[in-house]
């Protein structure tokens, strides 16, 4: 039996998720979560699980942040993004994090099964509409390579830094999240280590050349 995980905090798309899984796979076992933390939750205690199928914008999130947890806790659980967002350059960067596909949301509910059968199926599934953006292979270098330090943060880090984003100091951070003051200063270090950067404004204005204003919940 196929095991899935929706993470979407619409209940009704949820529904149309589970939906799509069961056209797919109609003996599926289907879990859900409503939010970022809710997901590494449930993957933690169901480590069989076959396929994530993974909103974008959640509360909480920004941008890719929540995909990029998903990502670094566990990399080899396969990920399908089913996002409203449609733009070339949204599906790019979702897809160079190393996800098993992307679907709009506008995808009818049999492209939508098609698509969780090729991700089963270890095959990256893309928009029939999609096409890679001009100057993708050449002039994404840089982004591509911010993607790449990014990738190399720990889910706890990527949390932080995502804080640093929304403005949060370590004090602030350290309340939020419930550790000591102490533990953010060597998460932030560890953050401008591997970001390549010397202070806390250089990281965010690196994070700020990956495009996730377009993903903000409007």
């Amino acid at each position: 039996m196929n095991r899935f995980l929706i993470v979407d905090d619409h209940p009704l798309f949820r529904e149309a998720l589970e939906g799509a899984v069961r056209l797919a796979y109609a003996d599926a076992d289907i879990l859900q979560a409503t939010s970022i933390d809710g997901a590494i939750d449930m993957i933690a205690a169901h480590r069989d699980l076959d396929l994530v199928l993974l909103d974008l914008s959640l509360p909480g999130t920004t941008g890719f942040s929540g995909l990029l947890r998903v990502r670094a806790a566990y990399p080899k659980l396969p990920v399908l993004v089913v996002s409203g967002h449609e733009d070339a350059s949204v599906v790019h960067e979702a897809l160079s994090l190393g996800i098993a596909g992307y679907v709009p949301k506008s995808t009818t509910r049999k492209e939508l099964a098609f698509a969780i059968q090729e991700a089963l199926k270890g095959s990256v599934y893309t928009p029939k509409t999609y096409a890679p953006p001009k100057g993708a292979e050449r002039g994404r270098a840089g982004d591509n390579d911010i993607m790449t330090r990014l990738r190399d943060l720990s889910p706890q880090q990527l949390l932080v830094l995502d804080m640093i984003r929304t403005g949060l100091q370590n004090k602030q951070i350290a309340h939020e999240l419930g550790i000591a003051e102490t533990t953010v200063k060597a998460h932030v270090s560890e953050i401008l280590r591997k970001l390549k950067v010397l202070s806390r404004t250089q990281a965010v204005v690196e994070v700020s050349k990956v495009d996730f204003a377009t993903l903000r919940k409007s």
